[in-house]
């Protein structure tokens, strides 16, 4: 038993794991002195404690199954994002948490309605511009990291009275306000450096939507919609990916599609926000989750409807072929069972819903690139009457 517990003391995600079979309940017991190991992310945006000993008796329960968590973690031989950030130098892991590089979700959600409108505007029969993907690839990672700096800067002392939120770097203190505001020149100068990279047109575009990326962290506290400010702030690339390419805004296609990204956004943020639902109303913030409490999946069916009859004009006015649009429908099948199955009242479930919003994205955008690809011009190039005669010799 000595050695088993040792294991575990070192590696306390792997706790349930361990003992699952053996006891329902297992009892730690620490003799003389005390000591606590802090607390600890798996990765899923829950923050957990780590066991604390202080000469008392503690009973952990593991009745269930290990997390989801823990078999990616062993499927994938630790290397998941969280793991990774951890494996990093003390000095550096407060910045890299600052920016969520331990979540990478949420960089992903913001790349993939830019990566939708570069693929759109792509010549019929070729693939998305590459190089262009790569780059609104590192703006997203940049921007996103960016806006949570911004976030976490307004909101840490919310975020101390919140569970999941009350170790994020700056609510935990381990760094400054000062720090942060360094720390997020510094990603605003890369990410201008990426936005001047683009054309004129695409660059005042691109730098009009800090308005969005500045105050949205304040609508919270001003009104229950903050989720559509989210999605107009995380759906901006929706314009500027047209625009980076074709040098302005096609307004019959972008429009669409930017309503499409928007009613994505308040049907994943929604979600996403029902983890938070108890802390919120007692510190006095705002959300869609607390608006539309039991009517949610109502509401959200109403989103998901507005999101795909927007992709269906967005396909018309873009001359989209058969891929295009069973991408769509799949895109409505994996909407109406996240809605469907969703469990409101359990954070996990709520996360896991939102995470696999990532898979949409995907859909998507592989359906964009398929239906370009198989795009058939109808307007061929008429032969002049001096070519006819020349082949007809």
């Amino acid at each position: 038993m000595e050695p088993l517990l040792r294991t575990i003391t070192a590696n306390p995600r792997y706790l349930g794991t361990y003992v699952r079979s053996v006891k329902p309940c297992l009892l730690f017991k620490r003799k003389s002195g005390s000591q606590d190991f802090g607390s600890f992310n798996r990765g899923d945006g829950q923050p957990h404690r780590r066991p604390t000993f202080s000469g008392q008796t503690t009973c952990y329960s593991f009745l269930s199954p290990p997390s989801s968590y823990m078999i990616s973690q062993r499927s994938l031989g630790g290397y998941h994002p969280a793991a990774l950030v951890e494996r990093m130098p003390k000095r550096v892991q407060p910045y890299m948490k600052l920016v969520r590089l331990d979540k990478p979700i949420g960089s992903w959600l913001l790349f993939w309605p830019g990566a939708w409108s570069i693929a759109l505007a792509a010549p019929p029969g070729h693939f998305p511009d590459l190089s262009m993907l790569a780059l609104f690839g590192v703006g997203a990672l940049v921007m996103r990291g960016a806006g949570c700096t911004i976030n976490d800067m307004w909101d840490s002392d919310f975020d101390r009275s919140v569970e999941r939120t009350k170790l994020r770097p700056i609510a935990a203190g381990d760094i400054s306000n000062f720090q942060a505001l360094v720390f997020l020149g510094a990603q605003l100068s890369v990410g201008l450096s990426i936005l001047l990279s683009l054309n004129w047109y695409s660059v005042i575009l691109g730098a009009s939507s800090m308005l969005f990326v500045v105050t949205y962290p304040l609508m919270k506290r001003i009104t229950y919609w903050p989720q559509a400010v989210l999605g107009l702030t995380f759906n901006w690339g929706a314009l500027l990916g047209w625009s980076a390419i074709q040098g302005s805004c096609d307004w019959s296609v972008v429009l669409p599609l930017y309503a499409a990204g928007i009613s994505w956004t308040l049907v994943y943020d929604t979600i996403y926000g029902h983890q938070d639902k108890t802390d919120d109303l007692m510190i006095g913030l705002k959300s869609t989750s607390i608006l539309l409490g039991d009517q949610t999946q109502k509401w959200l069916t109403g989103f998901s409807s507005v999101m795909v009859s927007s992709l269906l004009l967005t396909g018309v006015m873009t001359e989209q072929t058969l891929p295009y649009y069973i991408a769509v429908a799949v895109t409505t099948a994996h909407l109406g069972i996240q809605v469907g199955t969703l469990d409101i009242n359990n954070p996990e479930d709520c996360w896991k819903k939102f995470r696999s919003n990532n898979r949409i994205g995907a859909i998507l955008l592989a359906g964009i690139v398929a239906g370009t690809l198989a795009k058939v011009t109808l307007k061929q190039e008429p032969i002049s009457d001096e070519k006819h005669e020349q082949e007809n010799e």
